[in-house]
């Protein structure tokens, strides 16, 4: 019995590691190409965040890597009748699944860990780096699309000589819904401020055109926050991008956050009523009032949602590998492409549609946040049925 459990263990992680690393540099070159295309990155910014982009390469490697080994390995085995023999010397054909499964249970919670750090530390390390680099990013973009989209600002330019901006035009819109600010100047030129975390802009011979209109030959220093540019404070920082030890506390202040905005809501309304200022009671200022909740509860929704979702993805693994050894046992491909694809077709078709559905209806509140956890139950519940029908005949 050890014989086969050394035998299938070391095929399944040979194959596992060597197509882990493939994968993995795969989807790395991917991303780095991502990074390099939509921001317009130089090498210096890449070779920085490449740390930070391993864990989510390896985030989506892992579970197709346990799927593809577990097809492979038992694929093979099948199809050579290896199988066929462990039974006929009277041996249950889950000698050689068991240690598949602990496997696959090992690399379950490895993978809930790499997926933390993923969506945490590796989001949060991409960042850091591209906002350090904004300056350089942006130059970047103008070089390259001669035109530049942050967040509410939006810059373009006529060409880009070194450093400085040929006929920039930035137009700046307003947060509180009036009109959008721009400013188009001869030349300009920008800089980092990293202390301050400001962008400044530097124009020449400007003309402003906004709420009051103003030209200057001279010389006009315009100044932008880099975490408002790209909207990556810590304040409106996704939920999706907390790691697990965060969110926790994260949920308690929420919760606090709720409350505040509820009680805040009844105070007003309460004094509108005895001061007789139905203005504020009007069904405009008691949508914005709702608004203020749902926005509330919808955070606190996604954040109950997302340590379900992060076991859910990690545990794909173990669910996909019980799919995946009854039916390359059944279907006796030698080739592993094959095997694969008739796993991976259900999977798509049906594991991963019930995550997306289970995932947005927990992060609005009409599901509880466990039903994320649906896909792996089904893929589970086929996999157990698929291996007794296996072990049986």
């Amino acid at each position: 019995m050890r014989i086969l459990t050394r035998y299938v263990l070391f095929d399944l992680v040979k194959v596992f590691l060597l197509t882990l690393t493939g994968l993995t540099l795969l989807i790395f070159i991917v991303l780095i190409g991502k990074e390099a295309v939509d921001k317009g990155i130089g090498l210096g910014p890449l070779m920085q965040m490449a740390p930070y982009l391993i864990p989510q390469s390896m985030q989506f490697a892992v579970p197709g890597t346990m799927l593809l080994a577990t097809t492979s390995v038992y694929g093979r085995m099948s199809s050579y009748n290896e199988i066929v023999a462990i039974k006929s010397l009277g041996i249950s054909p889950m000698a050689v699944v068991w240690p598949t499964l602990i496997l696959a249970t090992f690399v379950s919670f490895v993978a809930v860990v790499i997926n933390d750090y993923a969506v945490s530390w590796g989001v949060t390390g991409v960042r850091r780096v591209f906002l350090a680099s904004i300056e350089e990013v942006t130059y970047g973009q103008l070089s390259m699309h001669h035109t530049s989209n942050m967040g509410r600002v939006n810059m373009s330019v006529r060409n880009v000589d070194g450093h400085r901006l040929i006929e920039p035009t930035l137009v700046m819109q307003s947060g509180g819904g009036g009109p959008a600010w721009t400013i188009a100047a001869r030349e300009a030129e920008m800089s980092l401020r990293p202390g301050e975390g400001k962008l400044v802009v530097d124009f020449y011979d400007f003309e402003l055109q906004g709420a009051v209109n103003y030209s200057d030959p001279g010389k006009f220093e315009y100044e932008m926050s880099v975490e408002d540019l790209t909207g990556a404070s810590d304040k409106n920082r996704s939920p999706s991008n907390y790691a697990l030890s965060e969110i926790a506390p994260a949920i308690k202040e929420q919760e606090q956050q709720v409350i505040r905005v509820q009680q805040a809501n009844i105070a007003q309304t309460a004094f509108g009523l005895l001061t007789g200022d139905f203005n504020s009671l009007s069904s405009a200022v008691w949508k914005a009032k709702q608004q203020d909740i749902e926005t509330a509860q919808s955070r606190l929704h996604r954040l109950h949602t997302e340590p379900w979702r992060r076991w859910a993805n990690g545990f794909s693994c173990l669910c996909f590998v019980l799919i995946g050894v009854p039916v390359a046992v059944r279907m006796r491909f030698s080739e592993f492409i094959a095997s694969f694809f008739i796993c991976f077709l259900p999977i798509l078709l049906v594991y991963y549609p019930l995550l997306a559905v289970s995932v947005d209806h927990a992060k609005d509140g009409s599901f509880p946040p466990q039903s994320v956890w649906l896909g792996n139950f089904v893929l589970a519940a086929t996999g157990i049925w698929l291996l007794r029908r296996v072990n049986r005949y």
